[in-house]
């Protein structure tokens, strides 16, 4: 880790004085906690809406619980991912082993609505909602999330119909 932060940090440092990572990253950080409030208040009886996770500038998300999916022990991610800038819903498991047998599942079944992830790690299936987002409308982004993020859920539930 030493050798990381010595090669690193001049750069880390020059980018923070510039000031414009700082500044974006608090921005989005904000908004993407917006977007989960979003959720928390227009379905106050249909999902249950996890903690926020900041991350590491890899990627940021938040859980939605859909009561469809509570009884299998899955949830729906909804993710940031800052490396390639763009938003993308997942299907995760509670834990390991839920998402390995999930993914199994899917992967029995010959879906194809969704890409399946290649490996059960980090989720059982990833779809891009919305690739290099326009911050200058949030309004119509954050309406895009949540069409995206409502149609994958009905999609997702009704395999377990």
């Amino acid at each position: 880790m030493n050798e990381i932060l010595q090669q690193h940090f001049p750069q880390y440092k020059e980018q923070i004085a510039l000031g414009h990572v700082p500044q974006a990253y608090k921005a989005l950080i904000q908004y993407l906690m917006g977007v989960r409030n979003h959720f928390i208040n227009q379905y106050p009886g249909e999902f249950i809406v996890g903690n926020f996770y900041q991350g590491y500038m890899d990627m940021s998300y938040f859980p939605i619980t859909p009561k469809s999916l509570k009884s299998q022990k899955l949830k729906i991610g909804l993710v940031f991912n800052h490396e390639v800038l763009r938003f993308e819903v997942w299907l995760v498991g509670q834990n390991k082993q839920i998402q390995k047998k999930y993914w199994e599942v899917f992967q029995d079944r010959d879906w194809n609505k969704y890409p399946l992830s290649p490996t059960p790690k980090e989720s059982i299936i990833e779809h891009v909602l919305v690739n290099n987002p326009d911050f200058g409308n949030l309004d119509a982004l954050t309406q895009t999330l949540e069409q995206g993020t409502l149609k994958f859920i009905e999609d997702i539930s009704e395999v377990f119909e």
